[in-house]
């Protein structure tokens, strides 16, 4: 009894010292006073696969699947698809469940350097449990699951590996084989499904894997329970102070991706069974420790630090490089906004990633590329020249908005976004054939919608009428500013990138672009659009011509501009708008106010217990991805000074807040380089 007690003793004590250590590192996310009433989860992704935590022990709440849309639950649109739950777990203690009721010392903990969720409990005075997930970066399809369990006392425990279908899936299917050969034996849990139109096969298999010091493997029941779930476990006797481990390693595929997604699903399990978990940690963690040399590097404030890095981390965990795939506002956390993709991409999300890792950046393009033609397709239909991307694009590339929103027929910016984006990607990197194959077909096409979608009625009157901008308060609309200057913009980067393959550009697209009009209010001040009067706001418009745009220029314009829309922009607005004043506060200087509105842009959007953030204060549907990009944005290229242009990365003004002492940017453009503040 007493060295029971002595055990646990020096458990607690070892537990408390690495949840100090922890709070105290600008790496790890400990949930504090976990309510599963209030709790946002945190996500475990790697680009393709996204694994939702939830308050319950060794559960997650969503498995999202990128690349796959399907109809269900949301109106007459696509949505992303939540597939199996291939990564859940039961544990029995001496034949008893272990619940949220039977357990004590709950704690959870985000590690994002190695991008892994710790959670740790006690179950009474029998044992302690301390289960790590992750979606394993150099496998996309894959994730495993590590569980340590150390025994107080004398006890018997039945692990379980549950595969369970969310109830859209349709025609469930469950397998269970084991695959024997001579020196191992193969468990396989297996699950097949439709989507819920018919349209796609859904696919999920998971295996076990066990530590060869334990000797030999236990035996394998299954239980095949009910169509949505089934499951495998074993059961273990323990001695007081014995630890035993083992790993659950699972993958997630669907036709999307494979022909024959059930096959490829075993298949990738099979493989990752037989790399044994060392393997695949080692190989999970240098493929992260790669990611994060690129990284925003804060001194002297660990708070500032832990929140800039988480708003990394996600960004990293929702894209990946190798792809066609895009990100959502919504990232792989969840179904917000159908998993569809807006200029919450181009705008907010990408410039951070173009600048640490253009080869993630290039995968977002990629996704815009392969639907080119439907984006022509959208202007014919619209009679209209050239290509007119949609607002909200899932899988094909065709419009993708629900009906009742006015945004998909109207909010045209989002074609001029994209071109942006693919010009600023080849003043990044300098790759010309990219240029050649992918982005100038982009940027030809998109150049020639404006030209035909002005409304030519004088000089300096080529105007654009009925339209949404970035403010999309106020709909239907003539010569919005955002719209107009990014129309300009791009039309001149349709010019440029002509030239620099060396082919004669279309006279007409720098003629149109000189007389497109940027409305003014009497003294000068930047008018939104031409019935604005100075009604509030959701978020910046006019701003954004200052940065990312550089069609407002110089101080007094600038400074103007901010002191109008910054009184009107609405409480309730969504975060960018904030984040965008300060990265235009850090370039006029004034970095203390630039500090306070990097603090705004973010800290009450905050959810609990992980501070992961929500699309406006005091919201609830984490994760923002578009939000953090902003933010990020508000360091990179206001606190920082960096800037794009086509001298490709180079560093502006940059002046430290008083809260921090240094900020380092590691691994910036092609070259990787290091830009300081001191």
């Amino acid at each position: 009894m007493k060295q029971a007690i002595l055990i646990i003793l020096v458990l607690t004590a070892i537990q408390l010292l690495a949840q100090e250590q922890q709070t105290d590192s600008p790496w790890y996310i400990v949930a504090k006073d976990i309510d599963p009433n209030n709790y946002f989860g945190i996500t475990c992704a790697n680009g393709m696969v996204g694994l939702v935590s939830s308050p319950e022990p060794m559960k997650v709440k969503d498995v999202v699947l990128n690349g796959v849309y399907d109809y269900y639950q949301r109106g007459r649109v696509s949505n992303i698809l939540k597939t199996f739950n291939h990564v859940n777990m039961n544990l029995d203690v001496d034949g008893r469940r272990v619940s949220p009721q039977s357990i004590s010392n709950y704690a959870q903990v985000l590690d994002m350097k190695r991008a892994a969720l710790t959670t740790t409990f006690d179950v009474g005075d029998k044992v302690s449990v301390r289960h790590t997930m992750m979606a394993l970066r150099h496998l996309p399809f894959t994730s495993m699951v590590m569980v340590e369990i150390r025994a107080k006392k004398a006890v018997t425990i039945t692990p379980m590996s549950v595969i369970e279908a969310p109830n859209h899936l349709n025609d469930v299917r469950n397998y269970y084989s084991e695959i024997d050969r001579p020196h191992v034996k193969l468990p396989l849990l297996s699950s097949v499904a439709k989507s819920p139109s018919g349209r796609l096969i859904v696919a999920a298999s998971n295996s076990f894997i066990f530590e060869e010091e334990h000797g030999s493997e236990p035996d394998i029941i299954h239980e095949d329970w009910d169509y949505n779930m089934h499951l495998a476990k074993f059961h273990k006797q323990l001695k007081a102070g014995e630890t035993y481990r083992f790993s659950i390693v699972a993958s997630a595929v669907s036709s999307e991706h494979y022909e024959d997604p059930f096959n490829e699903a075993e298949r990738l399990t099979i493989f990752a069974r037989l790399e044994g978990a060392e393997r695949l940690l080692k190989r999970h963690e240098a493929a992260w420790e790669e990611l994060w040399k690129s990284d925003i590097i804060i001194e002297g404030n660990v708070a500032d630090q832990r929140d800039v890095r988480s708003m990394l981390y996600h960004l990293y965990s929702f894209a990946r490089e190798g792809t066609a795939y895009s990100l959502s506002p919504m990232g792989l956390s969840g179904l917000g906004y159908n998993g569809h993709v807006f200029w919450d991409t181009e705008i907010w999300m990408y410039p951070p990633l173009l600048v640490l890792h253009p080869e993630i950046a290039r995968s977002l393009l990629e996704y815009r590329y392969e639907r080119l033609e439907a984006a022509k397709q959208n202007a014919f239909a619209h009679g209209y020249d050239g290509a007119m991307y949609p607002w909200e694009s899932a899988d094909d590339g065709s419009e993708d908005t629900p009906v009742w929103a006015l945004t998909g027929p109207f909010q045209h910016h989002i074609s001029g976004d994209i071109s942006w984006a693919a010009w600023k990607y080849y003043q990044v990197t300098g790759d010309k054939e990219w240029l050649r194959t992918r982005g100038y077909p982009m940027i030809r096409e998109v150049a020639d919608f404006w030209t035909s979608r002005v409304e030519r009625e004088g000089p300096g009157k080529y105007n654009i009428h009925n339209v949404i901008g970035a403010n999309e308060w106020q709909e239907n609309i003539d010569n919005n500013a955002y719209t107009n200057g990014m129309a300009i913009t791009v039309l001149r980067y349709a010019a440029q990138a002509a030239r620099e393959l060396g082919l004669e550009p279309d006279p007409d697209w720098e003629h149109v672009a000189a007389n497109i009009p940027i409305l003014t209010f009497p003294g000068g001040v930047t008018r939104e659009n031409a019935t604005y009067n100075g009604e509030v706001i959701k978020q910046a418009d006019a701003n954004l011509l200052a940065y990312p745009m550089k069609i407002v220029t110089g101080e007094k314009r600038i400074r103007q501009d901010l002191e109008y829309y910054e009184p009107r922009m609405a409480e309730d607005g969504p975060a960018m708008g904030v984040s965008t004043l300060s990265t235009l506060y850090a370039r006029l200087g004034e970095v203390e106010k630039a500090y306070q509105l990097f603090k705004d842009s973010y800290q009450p959007n905050e959810a609990p217990p992980f501070g992961v953030l929500a699309e406006t204060a005091g919201g609830s549907n984490p994760y923002f991805a578009t939000g953090a990009g902003g933010v990020l944005q508000a360091v990179l290229f206001g606190i920082g000074g960096l800037d794009i242009s086509d001298e490709g990365v180079k560093q502006l003004r940059a002046v430290l807040p008083a809260a921090w002492s240094g900020l380092k940017l590691n691994g910036v453009g092609k070259d990787e380089k290091t830009f300081e503040v001191r």
